[in-house]
């Protein structure tokens, strides 16, 4: 019993450290462990369990302007698994760009970024957000014009709702920008992908006029300002 009780322990461990690091274990984690010593079973499923959890991909969803630039900025920061295009925060089901560009299905172009909270924190993300686009103009972004033009944070969490009104209080109160902040910040809905030539926009047309015109620019002073926060 003994010799199976310490096989069990050792594969709970080895497969913990594959998913993480025992210094990032939560107390209440660790104090779970050392109850269950004598139960390996549980150990296992504890620190299965909590490492899923720590470890876990969380969503974020930002509308800044075309999304094309959007996409284009969030795809380089380290801890960004995956960036998709497309629309949020309107009434229409299953709208296309051509609904959205009438801007009559009240939908925002936003951009919903998948990545790990423990490489590239949400507050992270925030700054990549303001610094991507323009917060001070209400429904247009450059000569993008309309509300689907929109600069809005669809949070997920409470605690992503706290985040992004905190960093806009900051901002404001910081003077970065001259004129106010006018960035919605709403509860998230019903996310649409938008179409497939849509995704991965400038990585696949990086010659195409807009691209280089006007996304290749700010991409350019996106990168300088977040050096050390980009993939390899």
């Amino acid at each position: 019993e003994t010799s199976e009780t310490s096989k069990l322990i050792r594969r709970a461990w080895e497969l913990f450290m594959f998913r993480s690091t025992f210094v990032l274990l939560k107390p209440s984690v660790a104090k779970q462990f050392a109850r269950n010593v004598q139960r390996p079973v549980l150990i296992f499923s504890s620190l299965f369990h909590a490492s899923s959890s720590f470890m876990a991909t969380q969503k974020a969803t930002f509308g800044g302007g075309c999304f094309w630039c959007t996409e284009a900025c969030f795809q380089r920061l380290k801890g960004v698994d995956k960036v998709q295009s497309g629309y949020e925060g309107g009434h229409t089901k299953n709208p296309t760009y051509k609904e959205i560009c009438g801007g009559d299905t009240g939908h925002a172009e936003v951009v919903q970024v998948s990545f790990q909270p423990e490489v590239l924190s949400f507050y992270e993300l925030l700054r990549a957000f303001f610094a991507a686009h323009d917060p001070t103009t209400l429904n247009f972004q450059g000569n993008d014009h309309g509300t689907q033009y929109r600069s809005v944070i669809f949070y997920h969490s409470p605690e992503q709702k706290a985040q992004a009104e905190q960093i806009i209080k900051e901002l404001n109160a910081s003077g970065v920008f001259k004129d106010p902040i006018v960035t919605e910040v709403a509860p998230t809905t019903v996310f649409y992908p938008a179409e497939t030539y849509h995704q991965n926009y400038y990585n696949d047309n990086p010659s195409q006029g807009y691209c280089r015109a006007v996304i290749h620019p700010k991409l350019e002073k996106f990168k300088k300002v977040f050096a050390d926060k980009l993939k390899p």
